[in-house]
């Protein structure tokens, strides 16, 4: 009987043992964090003289050293428009630790990194990503490029601001399965090391979603890319580039190709400003809204209808070749396949943007020739910044 008894406290005291750590679970850190004593410069940029512009006119207030006159991002229309946060060193820190820990999903084993890779210029080398529990997206993630010159993100840019876009991923059912930020929350108290980080970026250790939300804009904005062969040539070094990529260069910018009237500006991207080329038609001021949407003959019929009518961001080219594979779902694999598309592929979708029907009335025909797509190539692949890649201030932080 004794003995019996003893059997049934013991089953007792450990079913209550195991209800209380099912109650609050504990989060083991089995790596450790690998941060330098003084922390990276984040706050300040040093721009070519061709990207300051860009910088300029549309991230007045993000960099500390960025201040070449205030511009206001909704040019008087939507002065609101763009709700990019402050870049600090200590927030972005804390933004570069939150970006690479798989505490953010709810199972602990899925970060913002697994999708964005550095080494791929923050893309994923996959036409879907994996993300929770083993789910694929159904588009393919984003590079992370000059994240603080957008004023829509995601496909079909349904958000207006890096902070706007950073916990979306994260309370995904597909992605990251956190659904709940308010658990999110509490686990990252936990931690032995995030009280200290939020302490530095915001003046006490409060965790609170909208924090997170801030750190992690504030690293996506510092990862500038502007140190490409094509930024030394423009710089004045002649040399940079080479003679089939000048060839390139210049097929990219003829008036018939119209490559840079869809990525225009150094930065190669929509213009998405209010009363921009790619404004939302339906937003009011004359087709004022900014979106940075096209349909681009992918498809004779839409099976994702993107922002409206099989219209897709129009992305910066900047890192493309690293950057692969391309189109929201990734159907192509190369560059090549890609000029070849825009050479004699375009489908005359009853949505096709107009700059992509010739005056026929049929999709464009750029008939390019075998060199001149070979050069299209070259081009576009000086576009790469290879230091970005390797920056260590991008880098995983957990050893």
């Amino acid at each position: 009987m004794k003995k019996n008894a003893l059997f049934i406290a013991l089953a007792v005291m450990l079913t209550i043992g195991l209800a209380s750590c099912l109650k609050e679970p504990k989060v083991v850190d089995s790596v450790k964090l690998n941060l330098p004593e003084q922390a990276y410069n984040y706050a300040s940029l040093d721009l070519p003289e061709h990207m300051q512009f860009e910088f300029n006119a549309n991230a007045p207030t993000v960099f500390t050293n960025n201040s070449g006159g205030v511009v206001d991002p909704g040019f008087g229309f939507f002065p609101d428009i763009v709700f990019n946060p402050q870049v600090t060193d200590h927030g972005a820190t804390l933004g570069r630790v939150l970006f690479y820990d798989t505490k953010l999903s709810l199972n602990n084993a899925v970060a913002c990194a697994s999708c964005h890779k550095q080494e791929l210029a923050f893309a994923d080398p996959t036409a879907g990503s994996k993300g929770f529990e083993g789910k694929v997206t159904d588009r393919n993630s984003m590079a992370i490029i000059n994240v603080a010159l957008n004023r829509n993100l995601f496909w079909d840019s349904r958000v207006q601001s890096a902070k706007e876009l950073t916990l979306k991923p994260v309370q995904n059912h597909i992605e990251m399965g956190m659904e709940d930020l308010s658990v999110l929350v509490k686990k990252l108290a936990k931690t032995d090391y995030y009280p200290g980080l939020f302490s530095k970026a915001y003046g006490d250790s409060q965790i609170t979603e909208e924090r997170i939300s801030d750190a992690l804009a504030q690293f996506l904005c510092s990862m500038v890319s502007v140190d490409s062969r094509f930024d030394a040539f423009m710089t004045g070094d002649q040399t940079a580039l080479s003679d089939l990529e000048k060839l390139g260069m210049d097929v990219f910018f003829r008036a018939e190709t119209k490559c840079a009237s869809c990525h225009s500006g150094n930065n190669f991207m929509a213009d998405d400003r209010p009363g921009g080329e790619y404004g939302d038609p339906d937003f009011g001021f004359g087709g004022g809204g900014p979106k940075g949407t096209a349909n681009n003959g992918l498809d004779l019929t839409t099976t994702d209808s993107g922002l409206r009518n099989g219209q897709f961001r129009i992305p910066s080219l900047r890192n493309i070749a690293l950057t692969g594979p391309y189109m929201h779902d990734g159907r192509f694999k190369s560059l090549e396949e890609v000029v070849e598309f825009y050479d004699n592929g375009i489908k005359l979708h009853p949505n096709l943007d107009k700059k992509l029907i010739g005056d026929d009335g049929e999709p464009l025909r750029l008939n390019l020739s075998s060199l001149e797509k070979k050069a299209l190539v070259a081009f576009l692949e000086s576009l790469s910044d290879r230091s970005l890649i390797v920056d260590e201030k991008f880098s995983n932080p957990f050893n």
